[in-house]
């Protein structure tokens, strides 16, 4: 299980990611992060995601009709969404190269200590 505190900066570009790869509904995202190893991440803990990145311009938002019941809000990425995607990516990379560098290419010197 991931600790909340380390996905509180994460979970936004993880969203971000599912919705540039098509237009998605709330419920869906929840899903396809379930299915990635997001294991504990409940729609109450998206929407509030979902309103904030809509407020800031990252995503759109159309409502469409559903067969299954009440109309669904489907969100897409805007363009300066996709900008921020790109930005958290190149972020992303930078943190996993440093953790890397600590932690696997960096040897056990402390560790060895305890």
């Amino acid at each position: 299980m991931i600790p909340s505190q380390m996905l509180k900066g994460t979970l936004e570009g993880c969203i971000l990611k599912i919705i540039s790869r098509q237009k998605t509904y709330g419920y869906e995202i929840s899903q396809q992060l379930q299915q990635y190893g997001f294991a504990d991440i409940s729609e109450g803990t998206i929407y509030p995601l979902l309103l904030r990145l809509e407020k800031s311009g990252l995503i759109t938002a159309e409502y469409r009709e559903s067969s299954l019941g009440p109309r669904r809000k489907y969100f897409s990425l805007s363009a300066a969404g996709r900008a921020e995607l790109s930005e958290f990516y190149a972020n992303w990379k930078e943190l996993e190269q440093a953790i890397n560098n600590l932690f696997v290419y960096g040897g056990n010197h402390n560790e060895s200590k305890r």
